[in-house]
């Protein structure tokens, strides 16, 4: 794969190490068991890709100063608290290869430090007067929320069709990704255009990215992903790759496929609904939307003067649409 994302995040490799200290300090705790649960949270290696996005927004309208570390960390905040909740609601046993924290402190203590980061989020941005960072970011807290409910109760109805599964992921998973790209920008430009057009920048990626991650949920192998593929079918999740595939197949067999995934055993279903997706050209036209994505991201930074953060954000699509994990 050409694209890397440690290539990606080299011209901001200083600036990601400063981000790093201040995440590090700003979730420390007195409590010594809140602190005992964070210390074990900064093991858990995560891609940092929401703020490499915050920082190199940030970088292509201004100069990075101590507003664009505090928006990174609200970010990061943001975003942990979010896993952690979903590993609970999901019962995961594993995060970023060690164990959960519910696995290791069960679900109480994980809900109440999944809490503590949200709050600790906002304190952050209201201790640095950062009221627009708190729009921003609350803006897309009750998206994701509105986006994961609607996902659950379209799921359970088996109704989803692409209208509103582009709905769904653009509140649950584009959401955040835009709040990094506006929080960045209005962290060094008081532009509203220019922070406008890192917003929809970062809507755009963010579809791609759930677009190419429910590709790979289908296309992907176990050792680069961490898991098997097919676990959005095993939890009968529809997704572009199926909805697409449902939409151009007849009445009759759109109907057995959806019977097959309600009430199917996954062993048995799976083969059979791969098959489907395959003859009905659904990979296919997943990678054709998630290209359309990526190129009109491109477009909303065209307009800015060329510079290495400008060409860095380029490869970060490129690296959206094609990576393999």
């Amino acid at each position: 794969m050409d694209v890397d994302l440690k290539k990606i995040s080299a011209p901001i490799e200083d600036e990601l190490g400063e981000f790093k200290v201040h995440f590090r300090e700003a979730i420390r705790s007195k409590v010594a068991i809140v602190d005992l649960v964070s210390k074990y949270i900064l093991r858990q290696k995560g891609k940092k890709i929401r703020p490499i996005l915050v920082l190199l927004s940030a970088k292509l309208c201004g100069e990075i100063n101590p507003r664009t570390y505090t928006a990174a960390t609200l970010v990061e905040m943001l975003h942990t608290a979010t896993l952690i909740h979903d590993d609970v609601v999901d019962d995961a046993k594993t995060r970023r290869g060690l164990a959960s924290i519910n696995a290791v402190w069960k679900n109480k203590i994980a809900v109440l430090m999944g809490d503590y980061m949200l709050s600790r989020g906002l304190l952050l941005a209201l201790e640095n007067d950062e009221c627009g960072f708190l729009k921003i970011t609350s803006r897309a807290v009750k998206r994701m929320s509105e986006g994961e409910l609607l996902q659950i109760q379209k799921n359970r109805k088996m109704e989803v069709n692409e209208e509103t599964y582009f709905r769904i992921i653009s509140d649950k998973t584009a959401s955040l990704i835009t709040a990094c790209c506006e929080l960045g920008a209005a962290s060094t430009s008081k532009d509203k255009k220019e922070i406008q057009l890192l917003s929809d920048f970062g809507e755009n990626i963010g579809i791609a990215f759930q677009l190419r991650d429910d590709l790979l949920d289908y296309i992907g192998k176990k050792k680069f992903m961490g898991k098997s593929s097919g676990s959005d079918l095993k939890e009968k999740k529809f997704t572009l790759p199926l909805i697409h595939s449902l939409n151009n197949a007849s009445k009759k067999e759109a109907k057995e496929i959806v019977n097959v995934v309600k009430n199917g055993s996954f062993s048995k279903s799976r083969p059979m609904v791969m098959d489907f997706i395959k003859e009905h050209n659904g990979i296919e036209y997943t990678i054709t939307k998630t290209s359309e994505y990526c190129a009109e991201a491109k477009t909303k930074i065209n307009g800015f003067a060329g510079s290495e953060t400008k060409d860095t954000l380029l490869k970060f699509v490129d690296f959206i649409s094609e990576r393999i994990n």
